[in-house]
């Protein structure tokens, strides 16, 4: 075992104790008593707080903290988290040995329990893809701050007029440009995605209807009662590529005897902004079904080619 990784064992090893002596790094990690006594110093180079305790037996005491203990990274591992940095949307398709999921269960390892517990929450709920955002938000860490609390928030949405409402909410995701949230209005108990850069003057509440659990079952519900009119497209070949570069989770592409099809659900109040995604695919879409679908996207073509007459 590398230096390195030894010691990055050793902080492992002794996150959850509260005192340790130099036989048990030389146990543990079967090292030499000078080896574990360079290590010991070396650990406190890297941030683990210690005193020695007095007495023949002493040993040394652990400070509890809540300060993220210091880690050795490897070249690889850094460039793989400059590179998460810089190409999220790409995080499962590096060019590094190392994967994401290793050097996130290392760096949680340098954790309390609860810290890891509500860091994994945290992970489950907030959703990144790409491009720059369109509008400044000031909510977004409050949103996330109530959502894993799972309480609600008072704020005013100003996307269709002015309205105050009252919403707990389950995750936030961030689509072209867009953060959007998901959750229940507490006036109207209905289900809805909302775009945050719409939010003006958001309270936190410290009011609790639902749980994150039963969050996620009402969404489920709503998701597969919603999207009640099911629609079938057949696209090119580069048809395919463009969908599978921008999509909804309403929405899957598959393929049968050679040919790609886009399938799925939409809810009629959703007829519009259906036929303007499907003009973004241009002249890669081969059929259109249903029929009000299909009239629709003709019509947005039509009106397209009038504006250009």
């Amino acid at each position: 075992m590398k230096k390195a990784e030894r010691l990055n064992q050793e902080l492992i090893y002794l996150r959850d104790k509260s005192a340790f002596n130099v036989q048990d790094l030389m146990a543990e990690f079967k090292i030499s008593k000078r080896t574990a006594l360079r290590d010991v110093e070396e650990l406190e180079d890297m941030g683990l707080p210690y005193y020695v305790a007095p007495g023949r037996y002493g040993g040394y005491r652990l400070i509890k903290q809540q300060l993220l203990t210091s880690i050795n990274f490897n070249v690889d591992e850094i460039n793989a988290i400059f590179y998460a940095i810089r190409s999220l949307e790409k995080i499962s398709e590096t060019p590094f040995d190392k994967s994401f999921s290793q050097i996130r269960d290392k760096l949680l390892a340098t954790l309390p329990e609860g810290q890891q517990q509500q860091l994994d929450k945290l992970l489950s709920v907030l959703h990144y893809w790409q491009t720059a955002p369109v509008k400044e938000n000031l909510n977004l860490a409050l949103i996330a701050q109530q959502i894993i609390a799972e309480k609600a928030l008072e704020l005013t949405d100003t996307q269709y007029g002015s309205k105050r409402v009252q919403v707990q909410f389950n995750e936030l995701f961030y689509r072209d440009g867009i953060w959007f949230a998901s959750g229940i209005n507490y006036q109207n108990d209905m289900w809805g995605t909302y775009r945050v850069d719409y939010f003006e003057n958001v309270v936190a509440l410290d009011v609790q209807r639902y749980t994150l659990i039963e969050l996620n079952q009402r969404q489920e519900v709503y998701e597969s009662t919603y999207h009640n009119q099911s629609f079938r497209i057949e696209v090119t070949q580069f048809g395919q590529e463009l969908f599978l570069r921008h999509h909804y989770p309403n929405m899957q592409l598959i393929s049968q005897d050679s040919q790609y099809y886009i399938v799925g659900g939409y809810n009629q109040s959703e007829l519009n902004y259906m036929a303007h995604y499907l003009v973004g695919f241009g002249t890669e879409i081969k059929s259109i079904s249903p029929e009000p679908l299909r009239q629709k996207y003709v019509d947005v073509v039509a009106e397209m080619l009038k504006r250009q007459a």
